[in-house]
């Protein structure tokens, strides 16, 4: 009968040990009462057992709290702190569980507020003495969570110590403290994982002591490894994952790091995070993984240098120890991938970016994809996760040039994203970004219907037609879109002035002088009411003195750019404007100084170092003009070669070459000219694509974005020019070869190369050429002009007259044009509207700049 009645006595306890470590506390109430009833002599065991479950039923319901609750729980954990004290004193140090029992007071004060009571517990239980050796889930639980309550006391100590030494000692134990509490948190989650596996709760310990068993007792390492859960648990798997953790381990889990960042110790807390990350992960460590993966990504981001990173796993790490450990450290140190060929980040940028892509699996995994209105709040924290990876995924990728992984990200964010407006428009400025031009109007589209009363992606989406596609009617109308959205009057004199460059930009393209005249007024009117609106504006100021040159009054123009100028200094295309109002003020010199001066701020600026080239031809200085035409080509290099060579590594098949032609070249105002809707000027297109079929035949597409191509050819043009000035007209042929290596189809390379024969005098060649040009780009003035001279070189005045009244129609500003056009007339016999020419041409003279205003690229910063 005795053995009978201590085998159920000891099958209650199992039990008991059981409900421990699943934290069915009711039911270890339960079966403590049976215990006490079935074995008198285990009344201090049963004590212990009754406050420890009482205390973590309360804690279950009511977490720790601020101050105001501390007396609901001193009052509401009055039996657990009577229960627990009953277990101390003799009877417990000889039953083994005065340990425990001091553990879970420090617990219980703890919760009711009382700190310093806290650590004399922890005191009187030796916790900084204790030998590592393995122990069952419950005692890893309460030992993780006691360095953790240990850390969170000495930090919420009211007392603080005068000298400092004495608080750096503090804080190196509080350190400890929540080094040793993560590391046994984390341990004590893998171990409940592989119990779960395995179906076994529990082990075969008995009464006494959770923190003395034998090491036969204990739960036994697993060898085996786990791969990342890629389904979504339930929601009442979530539950029990979130109690299992507890309030407290995740804090400590979440701690660690930050108050090593606190005491100065950053790169110490960064081996803290690398150290976490690296432990095998749990079904509890799920969500905090990704928190702790985006606050390392933030502080490599915002903390680290290039000077002080050091990769992972090159320092010895392993966090500092306490006194009195055991010789095996590995017992209470969370188990870690250590697979072979395993990754490893070599640099800062491998890291940051390994970090937030393993944050966005995480984040994107725990998306909720349903609409319903019962998920709203779980669906609002989801995006709120995935917002802040990809917020920080962005100022990554852009910072090192990695647009392309981002676009990849957010094209998978939009199955989830449905509404979202936030990732819309970071998706469309990513797309912008690599320069994915109509695929981004499509998704800021998107956004502007996502939001009806916000200006900011009607702007981009202007700002992308104006300047990419080209499109200036449809820039035109977004940017109305956003002047009627700026209903609070917050900032609408950006939104006029897309509304005034849109007008401008119009104007230029006109071929009609009473439609370019109702532009230019258009134009003048909403950037004048765009500089009284904001008078701080620098870019407003900046457009109306374009305007303003554009109308050959170039007293306005240059009063606001000196306005433009006072208000932001180191702006380029100011300098770059100021300089032409210089040159066409008959002040060369005075331009030359203006650009050398930017090119001091602003060195790498290929648009100041072409007119800096020009200018220097135009003092007739051409052999330093083909110096800095020569500099300008190693800039390029410096700007754009890796960049490319990284591209043609990407692209290493060929395409045609057809699709390169910039928008620019074919211009849409074609439908206008006098040669689209002849006959004659197909055969000429036909005629031109032929002669450059034979470079086609070599010719291969330069991989990478467009403009650093152009920009080339343009560089290899100015060269030749340059060549030309000097006579050395087989450099310049050279230059030309180059340029068509890059895109024969250009009509810049077909007009340089008939200026090439008017310059050997070969009439023929340089008809054919600039023909060619034409025929390409009917809007070409230059081309025009200079086929009308070759006319008229070649007998044929009548030819020369319709091409230079035609270019006169498109450029009426160029005093080029009207001389050409009073020869012609003058061979004709019409001396008077040869005169009319020549005065044209003489009173425009003064007044044209060295290149056209026109030749200053758009800019909206």
């Amino acid at each position: 009968m005795a053995n009978r009645t201590q085998r159920n006595t000891t099958k209650v306890e199992a039990l008991i040990e059981s409900c421990r470590s699943e934290g069915k506390w009711q039911r270890v109430i339960e079966l403590t009462d049976e215990l006490k009833t079935g074995s008198p002599h285990n009344e201090c065991l049963a004590n212990f057992l009754m406050g420890e479950a009482r205390l973590e039923s309360y804690l279950e319901e009511h977490a720790v709290a601020p101050e105001t609750n501390f007396g609901r729980a001193k009052s509401g954990l009055v039996d657990a702190r009577r229960y627990l004290n009953l277990a101390l004193g003799e009877s417990g140090q000889k039953a083994g569980i005065a340990l425990d029992a001091y553990l879970l007071l420090a617990k219980l004060c703890y919760a009711c507020g009382e700190y310093e009571q806290s650590l004399e517990n922890f005191v009187k239980a030796e916790l900084n003495t204790l030998a590592e050796k393995e122990l069952t889930l419950r005692s890893l639980k309460i030992l993780a969570e006691s360095y953790a309550i240990k850390g969170l006391c000495l930090e919420q100590q009211s007392t603080k110590p005068t000298s400092k030494f004495k608080r750096a000692e503090k804080d190196t134990e509080m350190i400890c403290c929540f080094e040793r509490a993560s590391d046994l948190g984390l341990l004590y989650l893998q171990e409940y994982d592989i119990g779960c596996g395995s179906n076994s709760s529990s082990n075969n310990s008995t009464a006494g002591s959770t923190l003395n068993v034998n090491a036969g007792g204990g739960v036994q390492q697993s060898s085996s490894s786990f791969a990342i859960s890629s389904s979504q648990a339930s929601s009442s798997a979530t539950l029990e994952v979130s109690r299992r953790m507890g309030a407290i381990l995740e804090t400590a889990l979440q701690r660690a790091p930050i108050v090593l960042i606190k005491a100065g110790k950053l790169q110490v807390a960064v081996e803290r995070y690398r150290i976490m990350l690296n432990a095998i992960e749990t079904r509890a460590t799920q969500s905090l993984r990704l928190t702790l993966a985006r606050q390392l990504a933030e502080v490599l981001l915002r903390g680290v240098s290039g000077t002080i990173y050091a990769p992972p796993f090159t320092t010895k790490s392993g966090g500092s120890t306490l006194r009195g450990g055991g010789a095996n450290k590995r017992l209470w140190k969370p188990r870690k991938y250590a697979a072979r060929q395993q990754f490893t980040p070599r640099n800062q940028q491998e890291e940051v970016i390994l970090l937030l892509l393993i944050a966005e699996a995480h984040a994107v995994r725990d998306t909720v994809l349903s609409q319903s209105p019962d998920f709203r709040v779980a669906r609002q924290h989801a995006m709120g996760n995935v917002t802040a990876v990809y917020d920080l995924l962005t100022l990554t990728t852009v910072r090192w040039g990695l647009v392309q992984l981002l676009n990849e990200s957010f094209e998978k964010a939009l199955k989830f994203s449905f509404g979202e407006q936030h990732i819309w428009r970071q998706y469309g400025l990513s797309l912008m970004a690599t320069e994915k031009h109509s695929h981004a109007l499509r998704v800021l589209q998107e956004s502007i219907k996502l939001t009806p009363g916000d200006p900011l992606p009607c702007l981009l989406a202007s700002r992308l037609c104006y300047e990419s596609l080209e499109t200036v009617k449809q820039g035109l109308d977004y940017a109305q879109q956003a002047l009627k959205r700026e209903v609070k009057g917050l900032r609408p004199s950006r939104s006029q002035l897309f509304v005034g460059i849109g007008h401008q930009q119009l104007a230029i393209q006109a071929t009609l002088k009473s439609e370019r005249d109702a532009y230019n007024k258009l134009a003048l009117e909403s950037l004048e009411r765009a500089v009284q609106q904001d008078g701080n504006d620098h870019l407003a100021e900046y457009y109306l003195s374009l305007q303003y040159a554009l109308l050959n009054q170039l007293g306005e123009a240059l009063s606001h750019i000196r306005f433009a100028l006072a208000l932001r200094m180191e702006h380029a295309p100011c300098l770059h404007l100021f300089a032409l109002l210089l040159t066409a003020s008959r002040r060369p010199r005075e331009a030359l100084g203006v650009v050398e001066d930017a090119l001091h701020e602003f060195p790498d600026n290929l648009q100041l170092l072409h007119v800096k080239a020009h200018l220097q031809l135009n003092l007739e200085d051409a052999e330093t003009a083909l110096s800095t035409v020569q500099h300008m080509l190693a800039v390029w290099r410096e700007l754009y070669e890796a960049q490319l060579a990284g591209e043609e590594e990407k692209h290493s098949d060929t395409k045609s070459g057809v699709h390169l032609v910039h928008s620019s070249q074919m211009s849409d105002k074609d439908s206008n000219s006098v040669y689209a809707a002849s006959l004659a000027a197909v055969s000429r297109v036909e005629q031109a694509l032929s002669e450059a079929a034979s470079s086609l035949s070599s010719f291969t597409q330069r991989p990478g974005p467009r403009r650093p191509w152009m920009l080339q050819i343009e560089i290899w043009l100015l060269l030749a020019d340059v060549y030309m000035r000097i006579d050395q007209p087989n450099e310049s042929l050279n230059c030309i070869h180059e340029a068509t290596q890059i895109y024969p189809l250009s009509h810049q390379i077909m007009f340089m190369r008939g200026q090439v024969h008017v310059y050997l005098e070969q009439w023929l060649d340089a008809k054919q050429c600039f023909l060619n040009a034409v025929a390409a780009n009917p809007n070409h003035t230059e081309a025009l002009r200079a086929l009308g001279e070759t006319h008229l070189m070649l007998g044929e005045p009548r030819l020369a007259e319709k091409m230079l009244k035609d270019a006169a129609k498109l450029d009426p500003n160029c005093p080029k044009i009207w001389f050409a056009l009073g020869q012609v007339m003058q061979t004709l016999g019409d001396f008077n509207a040869s005169a009319d020419c020549f005065a044209t041409s003489l009173q425009l003279e003064p007044s044209c700049p060295v290149l056209p205003f026109t030749s200053i690229p758009l800019v909206f910063e």
